[in-house]
């Protein structure tokens, strides 16, 4: 007979063994739930009667009014990407660096920023600009390595930067606020972005020959028509980035009513740009529903998942390990982000989020770690998932878009250095945790303690007086008002 003890491990591992075969994540979380829920109750380790929750815990995650803004942003990013707008900032913003060593990997880096603050999708951003900036590069010259490393690690950019979707399912499985996240991403986007732009820097300093200029016979714009190609491409973008972002950092629309302004905003783009087509429409709600669906397929399997997997205790033998770690909190977070960063190398980032997440939330609320910035740590993580060789997603969107000439291990060995970069990120947010907590607004509290009442001279005299409302709820006040009444008598 197994040991009650040994069962949160053996689900565990049979989770492992499921998805090394190569079984569908979804399937796997549910079949492994069930089939060790049974084992539970023939051994009397597992009530039957927990079963019962199963319908309603799937009937609110179909019933998540926050979920709703995933397929909004994945139709948004899916119409972007055929709509014309990277390709106007892409080519305006090359012409604006094309001078300088490096100009159009600094433009490609600019580009995926600004595309994963609009899109918030990976796919959208890498197939875009390696469509449009790979051929340019390779032709004058870049380093092929450098040239698919750039790309991709842009691209990458996105599962950061407001409004990722990453951020969306983190809040929602931290049980933290969407809006909070997204202010807590601003200050690591931007800091990703910086360590980008002084890589290439340095890289152009001692290898110019990897990231030559353009030359003057490429900078066919100068002056004026320069300014207004740069414009052409900005200005939608950043009306669409305020109606999307800024309306919900403001607290002027949920991530889901942003969402859907999104997508009417990319439709309007697609149509200024004169490729609003049924055909595009019918591809992006075609992408819509099949991430959508995985999204739904996988929540519903982890759901089973983890009500078995609490029920033989595996929470407590979860907690056990990790609050037992030397190093205490930081010992905790450099060991949850190995983890993380080995899991990534097979797992995407939804399957993670709603595999282990919930399963390290409840210890790192304990350990007393701002779940915000928790959650933004892990996000950061997370983004090295799209660029582990030989899995990473990014790097198959690029390897299907680049030219034959560029060799998949070009592909793989550019991605390398930005990877390190990317964990670079992960420990200045270990360290340095007001990057992320600086810029959430802080609750306004209050200390009962320090509350003071101040009564008029004309109701203390008066008999008839009413006793004022109290300001707070304190002991103080409370006696304070019973001295009143007393007096009155």
């Amino acid at each position: 007979m197994i040991d009650r003890e040994l069962m949160a491990p053996l689900m565990f591992g049979g989770l492992i063994a499921f998805m090394l075969i190569g079984y569908p994540v979804a399937f796997s979380l549910g079949a492994v739930g069930l089939l060790f829920g049974f084992i539970g109750i023939e051994l009397g380790y597992f009530q039957w009667d927990l079963m019962q929750a199963l319908p309603e815990r799937v009937f609110g995650i179909l019933a998540n009014d926050l979920l709703l803004s995933i397929p909004f942003f994945t139709f948004m990013g899916a119409v972007l990407e055929r709509c014309g707008l990277a390709e106007d900032l892409l080519e305006g913003t090359g012409q604006l660096f094309g001078s300088v060593r490096g100009g159009l990997a600094y433009a490609v880096i600019f580009v995926g920023a600004l595309l994963g603050a609009i899109t918030g999708t990976v796919a959208a951003s890498v197939i875009a600009m390696g469509l449009i900036s790979l051929p340019v590069m390779i032709r004058y010259g870049y380093n092929m390595r450098m040239a698919t490393g750039v790309i991709a690690a842009s691209g990458t950019i996105t599962q950061l930067i407001p409004p990722s979707l990453v951020l969306i399912v983190l809040a929602d499985q931290l049980g933290r606020s969407v809006g909070d996240m997204y202010a807590g991403a601003i200050g690591p986007s931007i800091v990703q972005v910086l360590l980008f732009c002084l890589f290439v820097f340095l890289v152009s300093r001692f290898r110019p020959d990897a990231m030559p200029p353009l030359p003057q016979s490429a900078r066919t714009l100068q002056g004026w028509p320069l300014l207004r190609r740069v414009l052409r491409g900005m200005v939608p973008s950043l009306v669409l980035m305020f109606l999307v972002l800024g309306t919900i950092l403001m607290g002027v629309a949920t991530p889901t009513e942003g969402g859907a302004m999104g997508a009417v905003g990319a439709i309007g783009l697609a149509a200024l740009h004169r490729r609003l087509t049924w055909d595009l429409l019918w591809q992006g709600m075609n992408s819509t529903m099949r991430i959508t669906a995985m999204v739904i397929f996988i929540l519903i399997g982890s759901t089973v998942f983890g009500l078995v997997f609490r029920g033989m205790d595996g929470d407590l033998w979860i907690e056990q390990h990790l609050m037992s770690l030397p190093g205490g909190v930081t010992g905790f977070l450099i060991a949850v982000n190995l983890f993380i960063f080995v899991l990534a190398f097979f797992l995407d980032f939804f399957e993670i989020a709603f595999i282990v997440i919930p399963l390290l939330a409840p210890v790192a609320a304990k350990l007393g770690i701002d779940l915000i910035w928790f959650g933004v740590l892990l996000g950061a993580n997370m983004q090295t998932s799209f660029m582990h060789p030989p899995f990473g997603f990014a790097l198959f969107y690029l390897r299907g878009v680049a030219p034959k000439e560029v060799k998949s291990s070009d592909i793989y060995w550019g991605a390398v250095p930005w990877v390190f970069m990317q964990l670079l990120l992960v420990a200045i947010l270990i360290f340095w945790p007001g990057l992320v907590t600086g810029f959430v607004d802080k609750p306004l509290t209050i200390d009962p303690a320090k509350i003071e009442i101040q009564l008029r001279p004309e109701e203390v005299a008066r008999p008839d007086a009413e006793p004022p409302a109290p300001t707070g709820n304190s002991d103080e006040g409370a006696a304070a008002i019973e001295r009143m009444l007393r007096e009155q008598k």
